[in-house]
């Protein structure tokens, strides 16, 4: 029992300590640090992305705040706003990066028995590959080279589909092409990596049927193709209306991808849209193949809940260390809420629900447990049997 400890407490208990003081060590991350240590900053920025802090001006203020309560919280001390700014500034990003990759290996484990919507495809691997822009200020984050002569940063995202948890992330300026990350994630083998049209490089996704890994994508209205084969035992009630083998004929794209793939064509039931899904995988049938693009739009809910609920919409720095250092230490922040719902058993919640109900409580003292299993949905009701006098 954790009762009469503060919640905030209780969640610095699931990092993982051991390794977090292992990639400081291997980066020097507190060579000639008197007052603020690395995970002393982990936990000042943690605790701004969980309270929803929109500065590092408002989580020095709420700490000064709570100065007595600092060293029960896990804070050993905290400093002012300059020192934790220019800690911020300065300390070497790959330190949270890697913490990142740890906190991924520790946490897509927890949730690799979640089920994908609509697909039946028990122990694959299904992942998402998309991106999401920040805008910024290009006279302040010169680095941040954006379109229209704005700046821009980009979070490039490999999600796991079953329990939408982050496999890869990669950070960089606006300019910098979605299609490239496929030339930079790691590729696993028979795993299903789904993404939109931005990610038509046929050279890139030939790359990926080499190493026995497949692809859906969407394909580009002015791809030139040939129809090598024809599979006529289709629903039509379901949506699908054509699933065929082909080959490309354009000069180039045939060069760059000489194999024969898949293409499957779709209609949206409810919206009357026509889809056009390109594919290398010929082991499933083709609703198959339109259900597992469509989940392709929880990456697009994963990108919309860290923008609403984490802080990123307005940096607390502005060199490319100090935005790397937000976005990584805001990743991991969700990856240790997403092993906290994953670890009590008996939570019902969502991994943003948890977020939120950790962040309203993290100055209680109140059983971590507790609060993720106890809904208390009888307190919704307490004034519905009161007979309470009318107005009029």
């Amino acid at each position: 029992m954790n009762l009469g400890r503060y919640v905030f407490a209780q969640v610095a208990d699931f990092i993982p300590r051991y390794e977090f003081d292992r990639i400081v060590r291997k980066y020097n991350g507190d060579y000639h640090v008197r007052e603020l240590s690395c995970y002393n900053l982990f936990l000042h920025l943690m605790f701004g992305q969980l309270t929803a802090c929109e500065s590092i001006r408002d989580i020095c203020l709420c700490l000064k705040a709570h100065q007595r309560i600092l060293y029960p919280l896990g804070f050993r001390q905290t400093v002012n706003v300059s020192s934790l700014s220019r800690a911020n500034r300065d300390r070497d990003c790959r330190i949270w990066e890697e913490f990142g990759q740890v906190l991924i290996g520790i946490v897509r484990p927890l949730y690799s028995s979640e089920p994908v919507p609509d697909v039946n495809l028990p122990g694959w691997e299904i992942f998402a590959v998309d991106s999401t822009t920040v805008s910024c200020s290009i006279k302040l984050m010169t680095w941040a080279y954006g379109k229209y002569d704005r700046g821009a940063v980009k979070m490039h995202t490999v999600l796991d589909l079953r329990g939408g948890i982050p496999a890869f992330i990669y950070v960089t300026h606006g300019k910098w092409h979605d299609s490239n990350m496929l030339d930079v994630m790691e590729i696993i083998p028979w795993a299903i990596y789904v993404m939109d049209k931005a990610y038509v490089d046929f050279a890139a996704l030939h790359n990926i049927s080499g190493r026995d890994a497949y692809w859906v994508t969407r394909a580009k209205s002015n791809m030139r193709y040939e129809v090598v084969e024809t599979n006529y035992n289709i629903d039509p009630a379901t949506g699908l209306r054509g699933d065929h083998i082909i080959r490309l004929t354009g000069y180039k794209p045939a060069k760059l991808y000489p194999e024969t793939f898949r293409m499957v064509e779709y209609t949206d039931l409810e919206s009357g849209e026509e889809l056009v899904f390109i594919t290398n995988l010929t082991e499933v049938g083709p609703l198959d193949v339109a259900n597992l693009y469509r989940n392709r739009w929880q990456i697009e809910t994963f990108f919309k809940w860290i923008k609403q609920n984490l802080t990123i919409k307005s940096f607390w720095g502005h060199t490319e260390n100090a935005v790397k250092t937000h976005l990584w230490t805001a990743i991991c922040t969700y990856l240790i809420v997403a092993r906290i719902k994953a670890s009590i058993k008996g939570c019902t919640y969502t991994i943003s629900e948890v977020a939120t109900l950790l962040g309203v409580s993290a100055l209680s003292k109140t059983d971590i447990t507790d609060l993720l299993t106890n809904p208390h949905n009888n307190l919704l009701n307490q004034n519905q049997d009161v007979n309470e006098p009318t107005l009029f």
